[in-house]
């Protein structure tokens, strides 16, 4: 993941990072048209795409805040992950249909 994705998936995969599996397969969604960090400008904004697998309830509520939902199948970067617990001495591994590992 590279880019103005790289912070938004990094953000979506922190906050599910409860279990590393359901962080990686849980569905995300992309801001497209926002000014960039690497400097450039909006042009058009407010498009928000958003992966399969969200719930079709949450589309009007994000259209209600002002978004352009939009659907696209990438690109959501990959995720692959190892955790380990101190305690058991237990890695933990996951990787996810978005990666070819």
């Amino acid at each position: 993941m590279g880019g103005a994705v790289q912070p938004q998936d990094h953000t979506q995969i922190i906050v599910d990072m409860i279990n590393l599996q359901e962080a990686g397969n849980a569905p995300r969604m992309r801001h497209v048209g926002f000014s960039q960090p690497t400097g450039s400008k909006m042009i058009s904004g407010r498009a928000l795409n958003l992966e399969s697998g969200f719930s079709w309830e949450v589309i009007p509520d994000l259209e209600q805040k002002g978004h352009r939902v939009e659907f696209s199948l990438g690109p959501y970067g990959g995720y692959q992950a190892i955790k380990y617990n101190p305690v058991q001495k237990v890695y933990y591994g996951s990787t996810e249909s978005r990666k070819d590992g």
